[in-house]
């Protein structure tokens, strides 16, 4: 759409006039999108449907080893269950957003709410589901049953957005990233036992997110950029201690190999990282990063406002990763 301005006089004038339509040009999932202006008023733009992505397993080589469901335009915020035959996500149905659980014979939703339902986090044991709702302009975080057979629960309501991010091994603590007034967003921990107040554990002027712990509970990986451009640290946990810079050139979405021998990432040319990691006591040794392949995954390696990691890791290996078909087949690294 378009509406005369007078610069001069800031004020508006005439009735706003259809530019382009592309729903009548081109089929109802089109959109019109990529704007730009010039200063002798020729208009370019983008038209057409959404990116189809499909849900691809791969090995660390590269191969594709098979897909769940169909292409589809969505970006899922994919979480694997911790026996690996389950992948919660969210989807859009009928105009709104919902937790659903996948496995290789089935899709079925998991929440029903009006609200925008999303991230969803699994306890250790694959019994419960952690997720983010948002309701009247407030994002909490509530649980419900993985087998529903239980009603959902409020877990955590307060002023700041949250989303939860990795729940430690032992079941004792879930980490979230929470945005404040006073910071871009950081990284907390909420107790599931004990003491149920939350508590910061990164909380700085820099950004600070996706926090996840390691698979012995020792460690947490996070993204930060207080150099300037977003890289991959680790830090002891619960702390204090030294902080590790892991990625060498950008990086986003953290993920630990099930052994915790290695730390996977995605760069920012959308490439797919690992890097080895070794500690002693109090000390990690990062390795230097080496890129397995490149899965041309959804939203590639920018990271993108309201939406988390499109790819989860297996425990026997495997990566499921969110990738857009219409880019052709990923490319392997030599």
């Amino acid at each position: 759409m378009a509406r005369r301005f007078d610069a001069a006089r800031g004020a508006l004038s005439g009735d706003p006039v259809t530019v382009a339509d592309a729903l009548a040009t081109i089929d109802a999932t089109s959109n019109v999108g990529a704007l730009s202006v010039s200063w002798t008023g020729l208009v370019t733009y983008r038209a057409g449907g959404a990116a189809r992505n499909q849900l691809t397993w791969f090995d660390r080589a590269g191969q594709a080893l098979g897909t769940l469901e169909a292409p589809d335009a969505s970006q899922p915020d994919l979480a694997l269950s911790p026996d690996g035959r389950q992948v919660a996500v969210q989807r859009t149905a009928q105009g709104n957003i919902d937790i659903w659980l996948i496995d290789a014979a089935r899709t079925t939703r998991f929440t029903f709410d009006l609200a925008l339902d999303r991230y969803p986090v699994w306890s250790p044991d694959g019994s419960r589901l952690v997720f983010s709702r948002l309701r009247g302009g407030i994002q909490d975080l509530y649980q419900k049953p993985a087998n529903r057979a239980g009603a959902e629960a409020l877990l955590l309501a307060s002023s700041g957005a949250k989303s939860a991010t990795s729940w430690s091994a032992d079941g004792r603590s879930l980490l979230s990233t929470t945005v404040s007034p006073a910071t871009p967003q950081d990284v907390w921990v909420l107790p599931m036992a004990g003491d149920p107040k939350p508590f910061p554990f990164l909380n700085s002027t820099f950004y600070e997110g996706v926090g996840t712990y390691s698979p012995d509970g020792h460690w947490v990986a996070y993204a930060s950029d207080e150099s300037g451009r977003r890289e991959i640290y680790v830090r002891p946990f619960p702390g204090p201690g030294g902080q590790w810079q892991v990625s060498t050139a950008g990086g986003k979405d953290p993920r630990w190999r099930p052994d915790g021998k290695e730390l996977y990432y995605i760069a920012p040319d959308s490439r797919l990282m690992a890097a080895p990691i070794a500690s002693s006591g109090t000390a990690l040794q990062p390795g230097l990063p080496t890129a397995l392949f490149q899965p041309r995954i959804a939203l590639g390696g920018t990271p993108a406002i309201g939406y988390r990691q499109q790819y989860d890791v297996a425990p026997d290996g495997r990566f499921l990763i969110n990738v857009n078909v219409e880019e052709g087949p990923p490319r392997r690294s030599r």
